[in-house]
């Protein structure tokens, strides 16, 4: 079982991401910090013609932004594993080794891997 997210950083990152999933009612949400701490929060996009990932709009969102690399990110929804398209974006923006927490709906931490 993984452990319970204590740093107050990342815990505001899974609740930017739980409200961006309910105020969107999509199925993940996500949250990212950037290397000055500032955060990035997004939803699942299900369109005809453009579909993104929680955490693909949260990291297109703060390179937009001047992001130049990240600290954290938080996923949260029904899967039971951070997807690879995921782990690209973020490793694509900021390398190897940065801490992508999964958590489920209610918040709690599902697993923790790097990019």
């Amino acid at each position: 079982m993984p452990a319970e997210l204590t740093d107050p950083e990342d815990l505001k990152l899974v609740t930017l991401a739980r409200s961006t999933r309910a105020r969107t009612r999509a199925l993940e949400g996500a949250c990212v910090r950037d290397q000055d701490g500032r955060t990035y929060a997004g939803a699942t996009v299900d369109l005809p013609t453009l579909r993104l990932t929680a955490v693909q709009v949260a990291v297109a969102m703060a390179v937009t932004s001047g992001a130049r690399s990240l600290e954290a990110v938080v996923v949260l929804g029904d899967a039971a594993v951070v997807n690879e398209a995921d782990l690209s974006v973020v490793r694509d923006l900021s390398g190897a080794a940065v801490p992508v927490h999964l958590a489920a709906p209610d918040g709690t931490l599902v697993a923790t891997v790097e990019s």
